[in-house]
């Protein structure tokens, strides 16, 4: 038998105020994917921009926040929208994965959302969920939509720096969270309904080869954000086991960040002081929590802006 990983300890860094706890509605998004139960928000897609500040989304609701370093909440969009997940460029312009419009981009000055790409060659996405950004501009993106082993039509696709779409691969079981390691030469994705995640080695034309299986997961619902740290650990959050894997770079089970709120543990963005510390949205509850890892994350930025 294999010994369980360490415990990492959580805190909670923030939680969403009271003002912005919206009861007595029930979006769409809610009834489909929650039978209707009431909820005040789903948070998802943290991400740091070069201030410090954490942005979240609140898929159900169209809301994105802001949460300086202190913990305090800024309301900075509300739209007729689902955004998932959230990033930052080299530029520092904030673009999101909306289940219902497709790639946005929002001007954090305005709350002014612009669309970049949502009907590829005049067909809509399934309903687009995270992305990450390659140095060199590149933008890889999930399209999760229903998606999951009775239907396997999840995809990910690759917005290149100069505009062109390409599908990187199809026929998933429900692409969730994305990340790319260091050198850039393999995607990791998580597969949620399949309860792992798979690598996708690239090759020079960004095209997939070999695509494998890196962790088989068990429980909860499945693996949804991923992150990566400056040694190649990859964090793996496990909605439903209330959880944050830590795997080496080949695989081995390193810790387990627990949560000390409740158990829908969605995604997670290395930031703080010397960018040790890894923040968690608890969707459940509203929170954000933080843990003290024991490498920092890999730096979001590759480089200064152009």
């Amino acid at each position: 038998m294999f010994a369980a990983p360490p415990d990492i300890a959580t805190e909670v860094f923030s939680a969403m105020p009271e003002r912005y706890r919206l009861r007595g509605r029930v979006p769409e998004w809610v009834r489909v994917l929650r039978r209707s139960q009431p909820i005040e928000s789903f948070l998802e897609g943290p991400s740091f921009d070069r201030a410090g500040n954490l942005y979240v989304t609140d898929i159900p609701y169209g809301r994105i926040f802001r949460i300086d370093p202190r913990g305090e909440w800024d309301l900075v969009a509300e739209y007729e929208g689902e955004p998932n997940g959230l990033k930052l460029d080299r530029e520092g312009r904030v673009w999101v994965a909306d289940h219902m419009h497709g790639i946005l981009r929002l001007d954090a000055r305005t709350g002014r959302m612009e669309t970049v790409c949502d009907r590829p060659v005049l067909e809509r996405f399934r309903g687009v969920n995270d992305l990450v950004f390659a140095s060199n501009g590149d933008l890889y993106f999930t399209d999760q939509g229903q998606s999951g082993l009775e239907d396997p039509a999840g995809r990910i696709y690759c917005l290149r720096a100069g505009g062109k779409l390409d599908v990187v691969m199809r026929n998933i079981p429900s692409p969730n969270g994305i990340v790319l390691d260091a050198q850039e030469h393999s995607l990791f994705v998580a597969v949620t309904r399949a309860n792992a995640v798979w690598r996708l080695p690239l090759l020079d034309d960004g095209t997939p080869s070999r695509v494998g299986v890196f962790l088989q997961l068990s429980g909860g619902l499945g693996p949804d954000g991923l992150a990566m740290d400056e040694a190649g650990n990859l964090a793996v959050c496990h909605p439903g086991l209330g959880s944050v894997w830590l795997f080496s770079a080949m695989g081995e089970p390193m810790a387990r960040v627990r949560s000390c709120a409740d158990s829908y543990t969605t995604n997670s963005a290395y930031g703080g002081p010397d960018n040790r510390w890894l923040y968690v949205t608890e969707s459940h509850s509203g929170t954000v929590l933080r843990a003290r890892m024991p490498v920092a994350g890999r730096a979001m930025y590759s480089h200064a802006p152009a």
